[in-house]
């Protein structure tokens, strides 16, 4: 994308792709904006060892986007293509250049982005107390619909999930038919949602791996997991990033099979904690992970373009983060 420069406030903003060598300044920006606003006492220490821009930079650099003034990185956005779903984030600015303008200039390649990808339903996660950053949004017809949960809970061992298998314990060749039942199963949650790009970039990346629930010749669910330091679950942390089973009668049996085998991943991994996103808006999945001992830990809203409810409806089990 050829770069544009525009103004904003004071500052000429030039808007081009994020390249490798601008990923160490982008990630302090990202952790100085959130820490900052967040209140936290040592914002450049904000989310530790996780990782949410190089992760997602790797997972597709040509959907990466830099602010630049004077040539320096001042601010970043990403893209997500989850086939017929798109989202993006996080989207961070320097806390010296907030309010000039500059997310503005950040949202306008990924629309740009999602065009060419042809997304039918549009989101974000934002801070749901924040009216600046849900009047920024509403403009760009994101409307914001559902209170949405990070939950926790402390590894346990228990009992092995029947039918699991991990992507990455796939042969090569084993592995583009796994891709085409993965796509056949987020299908049937939502027409045309895929996850493949977050499967392949986990296992690519070694970030962590992808639980898949057999179920005949189909598949009854599957998990994008990151685990650890370096990935976006951080250090002793093994985060769901997606999770969804074959929906219908049993699901929710399903969705309980899902999650042991997630938090089976994890006590593999040696990790303490599993984090999961949860939409209470799919009210039946939050309960059965309430009753399992999950507790919120943060709180935001999904917003939604069109002003639909998408793959998030009461009897969807499906587990999202898009942070």
């Amino acid at each position: 994308m050829a770069a544009a420069e525009r103004k904003s406030g004071a500052a000429s903003v030039v808007v081009r792709p994020l390249g490798e060598a601008d990923l160490d300044q982008a990630d302090k920006i990202f952790r100085v904006a959130f820490g900052t606003f967040l209140g936290a006492p040592d914002p450049e220490a904000f989310a530790g060892t996780a990782d949410f821009v190089r992760t997602r930079w790797a997972a597709d650099p040509q959907s990466a986007f830099a602010a630049t003034v004077d040539g320096e990185v001042v601010g970043s956005n990403f893209a997500t293509n989850w086939g017929s779903v798109g989202c993006f984030g996080p989207l961070t600015v320097h806390p010296d250049l907030w309010d000039q303008g500059v997310g503005k200039h950040l949202m306008e390649p990924v629309l740009a982005r999602f065009g060419t990808w042809e997304n039918r339903h549009l989101g974000l996660f934002t801070f749901s107390h924040s009216p600046k950053h849900l009047e920024l949004y509403r403009r760009y017809g994101f409307w914001p619909r559902f209170l949405t949960a990070v939950m926790k809970k402390q590894v346990a061992r228990g009992a092995a999930a029947p039918g699991r298998v991990l992507y990455g314990g796939l042969t090569a060749a084993e592995q583009p038919y796994a891709l085409s039942l993965c796509r056949a199963l987020t299908g049937t949650v939502y027409e045309g949602l895929s996850l493949e790009r977050e499967i392949v970039a986990a296992f690519a990346q070694g970030l962590g791996d992808t639980v898949l629930l057999q179920g005949g010749s189909d598949l009854d669910g599957l998990a994008v997991c990151h685990c650890g330091a370096g990935s976006e679950a951080g250090e002793d942390v093994c985060l769901v990033k997606f999770g969804a089973v074959r929906p219908g009668p049993g699901a929710g049996d399903r969705f309980e099979r899902l999650l042991t085998a997630c938090e089976q991943l994890a006590s593999e991994r040696g990790l303490g904690e599993l984090n999961a996103g949860m939409s209470l808006a799919r009210q039946d999945a939050y309960q059965h992970m309430a009753d399992r001992g999950f507790r919120p830990w943060l709180l935001g809203v999904t917003m939604h373009r069109p002003n639909e409810a998408g793959y998030s409806h009461p009897d969807a089990f499906v587990i999202d983060d898009w942070r």
